[in-house]
């Protein structure tokens, strides 16, 4: 399974965690359970790669994704869904 496709944001930070945005290509939404947030071995087995210590803790449908513009950016439609993962900052 090819992962060169998968885009990760920036890391970005509050006072307890860091996150980032991982957004999956449309042939992995398929793989992306609706009934709960993924684990680490889930998210691992699609593909994703980040150090330990991430969660998955949010999933976004790219039309619910709030942005500046209100039009579907060119990288909302060539992926099928963003989800987010945080992990605690040392």
């Amino acid at each position: 399974m090819s992962h060169k496709n998968i885009y990760y944001s920036d890391k970005y930070y509050d006072d307890k965690y860091e996150y980032r945005h991982v957004v999956l290509p449309k042939e992995l939404v398929k793989l992306v359970p609706k009934t709960h947030l993924m684990s680490e071995t889930e998210w691992r087995g699609i593909g994703v790669q980040q150090s330990q210590g991430w969660v998955h803790y949010m999933t976004h449908q790219p039309a619910t994704v709030a942005g500046v513009a209100q039009h579907t950016s060119p990288l909302q439609q060539a992926h099928g869904v963003y989800f987010q993962l945080q992990a605690p900052v040392d």
